[in-house]
């Protein structure tokens, strides 16, 4: 059912100091900063030949990556996200495998424009995990 590694999301206190980072330091293909109001967050994703790096910072005061920035103030590996072809299917088969969506459990339009999901991290041997239908 999963595919490949979509992104690893890294949550940072400083979205262009961190951008920049990437872009001078690692030589890395660095996109603009888009708001995803949706989530609470604005994102930067770092292109690589294999998959992508996406930094997050909050936006707005309720984003959810306040409270993790404010747990590690350093920033850190937030989620991870695998490609799947068929979302609902994928829902529902991880759902009668006795593993919790979160939210309502319907998905929501992520980042890239495309239905996503994420799974309890508790189910998910401690990481949160993000499900994009591709």
């Amino acid at each position: 059912m999963i595919g490949r590694l979509n992104h690893v999301a890294i949550a940072v206190p400083d979205l262009a100091a961190a951008s920049e980072q990437y872009r001078s330091a690692l030589g890395a293909q660095v996109g603009a900063p888009q708001d995803e109001p949706d989530h609470g967050v604005t994102v930067v994703f770092i292109e690589l030949p294999n998959t992508k790096i996406e930094l997050l910072y909050p936006l707005g005061e309720n984003s959810p990556i306040q409270g993790f920035l404010d747990k590690n103030p350093s920033g850190g590996i937030h989620h991870v996200c695998y490609e799947v072809d068929d979302i609902i299917a994928a829902r529902d088969h991880l759902k009668a495998s006795g593993l919790r969506v979160l939210g309502d459990g319907e998905p929501k339009i992520g980042a890239h424009g495309k239905p996503v999901i994420f799974l309890h991290p508790k189910d998910m041997n401690g990481t949160l995990t993000e499900l994009e239908q591709v």
